[in-house]
């Protein structure tokens, strides 16, 4: 980063979170020479083990899909962001395979530039492999089938990963949440790996695992993500935190790890969630990933028989009526703000839906509501968590029906059920993003999403990459890139860097009514353009959908206002009139605004546009349409086909 990069992030800290960065940096000076590591404890058990009835309750299905992907993964085949792995074998830890370049293994780790490409390559290339979520895959298989096998691959990568990363050296003891993801990864391998002979010696009685395990809890005590940047890593780390000193209770030190994990998860899971149960950030895949890590947290310190506060119980259960109030008939969320596939505990396949398995567990825990959508798919890790309760439940009120809006965080979600089949639309108007520098937010005050019976229609493009190509950072993250309105080729917030926002929009709703039956409508504004006001109406009706885009103070201001077609939807653009089709023969008329010049970009690299992004690491091109002309007051209706 350059220096008015630091300039402008130190202008997002208060006082508290600069003498706390200041400490930090006291203690890595420090941590050149490590502190001494306390005497384990001499008699060390694995205590929450699995019960085979558990085990023998997992559907077929799964186990199948399980198996499959613990296959490839011992013929050293894989995937990330995009990228096929084909050395998973014995995998380079600190190699990126997509640029070839491998990142210093034997320098201090605070003294490397992980966010420079050109010094380490693409560093979610690196970090990925090494959270050992494939190895959590490998153990389930493992503790599934019995086949040692898995056992002895999960066993060989860990001794691999101890002896290329001791601590303090390397990029691997840079980030709180991979130390954090990685501590829960352990703790499940751990679990899963119970009936081989070999386990005590992997773990309890290996002085390396010991010392990886005290040194990863040491450093998440010393180096706590702060005040701005409090977001889902502080939740990831505190989850690592709870979930190791309850289950390797091992250390001298680890009652007193526990008792602070776990007053630092209920704090920042009450923090970081809205009363609704959305999480503040508003990114979809990082409430999921909030969610995952919160629940195998709690349940790791509820096995281990410790006082989870109820109030974290009635967090992560408002997540989860929250996540069912928001899917679509697919079971699939909205697709805002930043996502980059992260998980907090992978027991299943890649095919397996991370959503549906969510609802799920949340069923399993807390039981379904009645307006919740059924999950048919099983899957391997709701029984397994769900094995570590049961679980006190929160004696305060839930939805008793469907929730449509979410004042607090600015989510309204229409929908209409009927010949056409189901019509979702998600309006945002949100806060924008989440504490001073709001870094996983995109500028898209009061976009919309639509989809048909799950097909995205009108889509968010993602996100597709967070460091190394500023460019397509920039594009995903614009408010040309959403199905919004950019006035004067400028987003309606400002950034200051990647993860950055140094000017946030500030939307209101002023009109919701989302009834049981009949037309629904929603309205909202934002000021990012001030001291011109952006005005949006939208209104469900059937199997018609009409936008109303007004712009108070608009003389003089020119506008552009796209819409971005999902990358099954095939587009015939004829003057101011958009033939839409789809899959199984479905179509829709997207009527544009006659008033304002419209094109159609797809694939386009000079400037960005056209694209879609469906994971981290990944893009295609897609249609975008996009009308240019005089701000004023313009009407867009799309109307689906009978």
């Amino acid at each position: 980063m350059d220096p008015a990069w630091y300039l402008r992030r130190l202008s997002r800290m208060g006082p508290a979170e600069i003498a706390g960065r200041v400490t930090d940096v006291v203690r890595k000076r420090q941590w050149r020479e490590l502190p001494a590591q306390s005497t384990p404890l001499p008699r060390r058990r694995f205590a929450a083990v699995l019960d085979d009835d558990v085990l023998k309750a997992v559907g077929d299905e799964a186990v199948t899909r399980l198996v499959a992907t613990a296959d490839r993964l011992l013929d050293g085949h894989g995937e990330y962001f995009g990228v096929e792995r084909h050395d998973l074998v014995a995998p380079e830890w600190s190699r990126d395979p997509k640029t070839g370049l491998g990142a210093p293994s034997d320098v201090y780790s605070f003294d490397i530039d992980y966010r420079s490409e050109d010094t380490v390559g693409d560093i979610k290339q690196i970090w990925e492999p090494s959270r050992h979520q494939h190895l959590t895959v490998l153990a389930a298989a493992f503790a599934l089938t019995g086949e040692v096998r898995y056992a002895r691959r999960v066993a060989e990568h860990l001794r691999s990963w101890w002896s290329a990363n001791p601590p303090m050296r390397g990029v691997h003891w840079v980030s709180g949440i991979e130390l954090g993801i990685r501590l829960l990864s352990w703790v499940w391998v751990r679990r899963l790996l119970d009936g081989w002979p070999g386990a005590r010696d992997l773990f309890e009685d290996n002085p390396v695992a010991l010392r990886q395990i005290w040194y990863h809890q040491r450093w998440l005590e010393d180096f706590p993500s702060r005040g701005s940047s409090a977001n889902n890593h502080v939740i990831a780390e505190a989850a690592g935190q709870l979930a190791a000193a309850s289950a390797f209770a091992w250390f001298p030190e680890s009652p007193g790890w526990r008792a602070d994990a776990l007053r630092s998860l209920d704090e920042h899971l009450r923090a970081n969630t809205f009363d609704s149960g959305l999480n503040r950030e508003l990114a979809t895949e990082y409430h999921g990933l909030v969610l995952e890590l919160g629940l195998a947290a709690a349940l790791e310190a509820n096995a281990a028989g410790a006082h989870v506060p109820d109030s974290t119980w009635l967090v992560l259960r408002r997540m989860c009526d929250a996540l069912a109030s928001i899917v679509d008939v697919k079971l699939h969320p909205p697709r805002q703000g930043d996502a980059d596939d992260g998980f907090g505990l992978i027991l299943d396949g890649p095919d397996v839906g991370r959503w549906a398995s969510l609802l799920a567990t949340g069923d399993a825990l807390f039981g379904r509501r009645d307006w919740w959508p059924e999950v048919s798919e099983k899957d391997v890790r709701t029984p397994l968590l769900a094995a570590l309760g049961p679980v006190p439940q929160p004696t305060s009120a839930r939805p008793a029906r469907h929730p449509a809006h979410h004042a607090d965080a600015g989510m309204t979600i229409l929908r209409s059920r009927g010949e056409t089949g189901e019509i979702w639309c998600r309006c945002d108007a949100g806060p924008h993003g989440f504490l001073s520098i709001a870094a996983h937010a995109h500028a898209d005050a009061l976009s919309v999403e639509v989809r048909h019976d799950g097909v995205e229609i009108l889509a968010d493009p993602g996100t597709y990459c967070y460091h190394g190509e500023p460019r397509w950072r920039s594009y995903f993250r614009s408010t040309l890139g959403h199905n919004t309105l950019e006035l004067d080729g400028a987003d309606q917030s400002a950034s200051g860097g990647p993860f950055l926002w140094v000017r946030h929009a500030h939307s209101t709703v002023l009109d919701v009514h989302t009834p049981d039956s009949g037309p629904s409508r929603w309205s909202a504004e934002h000021d990012g353009y001030r001291p011109a006001i952006h005005r949006r109406s939208v209104t469900l009706d059937g199997g018609v959908l009409t936008i109303l885009d007004e712009v108070d103070g608009s003389e003089g201001r020119w506008g552009r206002l796209a819409f971005h077609l999902g990358p099954a939807v095939d587009v015939s653009l004829d003057g101011h009139t958009a033939s839409l089709k789809w899959t199984q023969g479905r179509a829709a008329v997207l009527e544009l605004p006659p008033e304002l010049a419209w094109t159609a970009h797809r694939g386009q690299e000079d400037p960005p546009l056209g694209w879609y992004s469906a994971g981290f690491g990944r893009r295609e091109p897609a249609t975008t349409l996009v009308g240019s002309g005089g701000a004023g007051a313009v009407t867009t209706r799309l109307r689906f086909a009978r």
